[in-house]
């Protein structure tokens, strides 16, 4: 990675950490809340709609948090974030890919991580790595209690790539390099001057590979 600094763009679930992030969140969340677990069941029409194609990842995102965290105090959920965080990064997360951000950050690059993931904790995840920038799906607050709702895109897929071309604007001159590791992120990877898959499934890593993409297994 020698050469002059780029912009160092990481998808979060699956290419830093070992899994999604916002269902242990949320379950953690419940087991020091259990009146909040049949909350979980507001959830359910908007699943069944998923399955049937006629609800997106954001309405189901949005319906699972408004069923289990609407309503909680901004303090509340900013408590269990302090604990969640930690404990994530101390053991849910790949060696390869924290290797990966430390070269960046010694070669002078700018990391930025750019998240389908909510902004609950997103932003402490990325302050905890260093990163220089978080973008991230946002809520709907309602004061200081926690609406739910999307307060925006979900940043995912084309909303990804729309977000690394508004990066592009903002740090003119600088290429870039993007790691992530689904289908979904290859549109935003193919964007980039190196896009890399991480840890990618079969049938993702021959696509990728068709649209010269870099694959790499990380641990």
């Amino acid at each position: 990675m020698a050469g002059p600094p780029r912009l160092a763009v990481f998808d979060l679930d699956g290419t830093i950490t070992r899994h999604d992030t916002l269902m242990p969140y949320v379950l953690g969340f419940l087991r020091g809340h259990p009146g909040r677990f049949p909350g979980m069941l507001r959830a359910l029409p908007v699943l069944v709609r998923f399955g049937l194609r006629r609800a997106d990842h954001g309405a189901l995102k949005s319906a699972l948090i408004r069923g289990t965290l609407g309503g909680c105090a901004r303090a509340e959920l900013d408590d269990w974030t302090g604990r969640f965080v930690p404990r994530l990064l101390a053991h849910d997360v790949w060696r390869d890919a924290l290797a990966c951000i430390a070269r960046h950050r010694a070669r002078g690059d700018t990391p930025v991580l750019l998240s389908a993931s909510v902004d609950l904790y997103v932003p402490a995840i990325g302050g905890a790595l260093g990163f220089a920038e978080v973008l991230c799906t946002k809520l709907r607050w309602s004061g200081e209690r926690l609406d739910g709702a999307l307060a925006g895109a979900n940043c995912r897929g084309a909303e990804k790539a729309r977000a690394l071309q508004e990066l592009r604007a903002r740090y003119p001159g600088l290429k870039v390099t993007a790691y992530g590791n689904a289908a979904s992120d290859l549109g935003h990877l193919c964007l980039a001057d190196q896009g890399v898959l991480v840890n990618g499934s079969w049938r993702t890593r021959q696509l990728a590979e068709r649209l010269g993409l870099t694959c790499q297994q990380w641990r």
